[in-house]
């Protein structure tokens, strides 16, 4: 395993271990984050978020496969599993990342998922139904940062 991938190894254990300090410190202090939920999110933004998640995840499982970094980048896949709060329904939630890697830390993570799937589990028919629409999509990303921005605005 080289440094790429015992960082990536490192993250996620933290995660599953719901530790956000250590999964914090993984961050460049110049990273930037994006997937479909949150949108692009500069450093300071996605160690929010993932506080903000471990902390509201009461009963977040996190597994992880197969770290890989050949050079500068990574993929790893990792799935979460958890009871989304807004609609008490359970999501599983696979996921593909990717990163880039600069001065030992992560400078760019972006997630992969199917937002229509995500939306089909945490919803249910409406998102069955309305889940595909750009509509709900984009209310699902609003509704995503202005729960991010009342946590960052509570945590300061």
């Amino acid at each position: 395993m080289n440094e790429n991938e015992a960082l990536m190894s490192k993250f996620y254990t933290a995660f599953q271990q719901k530790d956000y300090h250590t999964l914090q410190q993984c961050y460049h202090d110049e990273a930037v984050f994006s997937d479909p939920v949150f949108g692009l999110l500069n450093a300071k933004q996605v160690r929010a978020m993932w506080e903000m998640l471990i902390k509201s995840g009461k009963d977040l499982l996190i597994e992880f496969e197969d770290p890989q970094s050949p050079d500068e980048y990574g993929t790893c896949e990792w799935t979460a599993v958890y009871t989304f709060s807004a609609t008490k329904r359970r999501v599983v939630n696979r996921v593909r990342a990717y990163m880039k890697f600069a001065d030992g830390r992560i400078i760019e993570h972006s997630d992969a998922f199917n937002l229509y799937s995500w939306t089909k589990q945490a919803f249910g028919w409406k998102g069955l139904v309305f889940g595909w629409s750009g509509f709900m999509q984009h209310r699902i990303h609003k509704n995503a940062v202005k729960k991010l921005q009342a946590f960052m605005q509570r945590n300061n």
